[in-house]
C-alpha cells in the first residue's frame, strides 16, 4: 500500500494553535520548497501572518494563493481562514508568556551549565512536538495489533536499534513474544516467517533506511500487520506500513547529531505503545510483570557482610 502525506492527516480535526509549530516541523521535509516557505513563514511569525490575506501571504513568500491554501490543508486546516484563526491564537499565547531563555544551539565554548539547560529544553520541545503530532487513532490501532499478536518483530539500526531493543525488553516482561533485529540479514530471514497474526515494527527516523525497509516489506508481503515509527510521514518506509506513528523531526547540528533527538521522540512512542498494550492485556500483563520483578529482586538486595 502507498501512503500520501495528505492521506495521513485526512479526516483529522484541525490542530490546536500550540500544535501548529510542531506540525510544521514534522511535515516540512515532505513539502515542496514553495510550501516550505509558507509553512516556515507562519511558524516563524504567526502574528504577522495572521494579519495577512491569502494574497498577502502568497506575495510575502513568493508563492501563489493555491500554494498557500494547499499548505494550510496539509497542516490540517480546512482552508486558509482556519489557519489564520490558529495563527492569531498562537500569537496571543506567545504574547501572554515569556519566550524560552535558551535555545538548542550549543556552541563549542558553552559552559556545561548552559549545555545542560539547552539540552533539557530541546528534549522537552522534542517530546512536546511528538505528542502534538502523534495520531492517536493510528496509535490505538497499533496497540490493538500488538496486544493480539502471536509474535512481534522489531527492526532498527544504529540509535533506532537501541529503541527497538527497549521496546522488545518491555514487551517480553509482560509475557509477549518479541524479537529485536539489528542484523539486516537475520531481519529479512525472520520476516519471511511472519503471517497474518504477527506484527512487524520498523523504527527509522529518516524513513529511508534500507536495512529497516527491506524486512518490513517482506513482512508486509507475507501478511503481517506492519507499523512504522518514523520522523518522515511521507518516507519510503510508509509504503509498507499499515499504521504510521510520526515522531518529531529533529534539528541536527555539529555537536548534537539528530540521532539524539530522534531517539527521545522514538522512546516516547515506544512507551505509549507499551503502556497501551499493558492496559489491553492487563489480566496477563500484571502477573507477568510481577513475576519478572520478583525474579530479579534478589539482585537488588544488599548482601549482608
Amino acid at each position: 500500500m502507498t501512503h500520501d502525506v495528505k492521506e495521513i492527516f485526512a479526516g483529522e480535526a484541525p490542530p490546536p494553535p500550540a500544535a501548529l509549530a510542531a506540525k510544521v516541523r514534522t511535515l516540512a521535509p515532505s513539502m515542496t520548497r514553495s510550501m516550505q516557505r509558507v509553512a516556515e513563514a507562519v511558524a516563524g511569525d504567526p502574528a504577522g501572518c495572521a494579519a495577512l490575506t491569502v494574497t498577502g501571504l502568497a506575495e510575502l513568500t513568493g508563492t501563489s494563493e493555491a500554494t498557500v491554501v494547499r499548505t494550510a490543508r496539509l497542516l490540517g486546516y480546512p482552508g486558509y481562514r482556519d489557519l489564520r484563526l490558529a495563527l492569531a491564537g498562537l500569537a496571543a499565547q506567545q504574547q501572554s508568556g515569556r519566550a524560552p531563555a535558551v535555545t538548542a544551539d550549543i556552541a563549542v565554548d558553552d559552559p556545561i551549565a548552559d549545555v545542560v539547560a539547552k539540552l533539557a529544553y530541546d528534549e522537552q520541545q522534542t517530546l512536546a512536538d511528538t505528542a502534538a503530532a502523534l495520531d492517536t487513532v493510528q496509535l490505538g490501532a497499533a496497540v490493538g495489533a500488538l496486544a493480539a499478536a502471536r509474535r512481534i518483530d522489531v527492526y532498527g539500526v544504529g540509535a533506532s536499534g537501541l529503541v527497538a531493543q527497549d521496546l522488545v525488553q518491555k514487551l517480553l516482561r509482560i509475557g509477549l513474544i518479541a524479537h529485536a533485529h539489528n542484523d539486516p540479514h537475520l531481519a529479512v530471514t525472520n520476516a519471511v516467517q511472519l503471517r497474518t497474526k504477527d506484527v512487524a515494527i520498523a523504527i527509522t527516523h529518516s524513513g529511508a533506511t534500507g536495512d529497516v525497509i527491506e524486512p518490513l516489506r517482506v513482512a508486509f508481503e507475507h501478511g503481517a500487520t506492519t507499523i512504522a515509527i518514523t520522523g518522515r510521514p511521507g518516507g519510503p518506509v510508509t509504503q509498507y506500513a499499515d499504521h504510521i506513528l510520526t515522531t518529531s523531526t529533529a534539528r541536527e547540528s555539529e555537536l548534537r547529531p539528530a540521532a539524539m533527538s530522534s531517539r527521545t521522540s522514538q522512546l516516547l512512542v515506544v512507551d505509549c505503545l507499551f503502556v497501551g498494550v499493558a492496559q489491553r492485556t492487563y489480566e496477563t500483563a500484571a502477573p507477568a510483570l510481577s513475576a519478572s520483578y520478583e525474579a530479579l529482586a534478589h539482585r537488588h538486595r544488599s548482601t549482608p557482610r
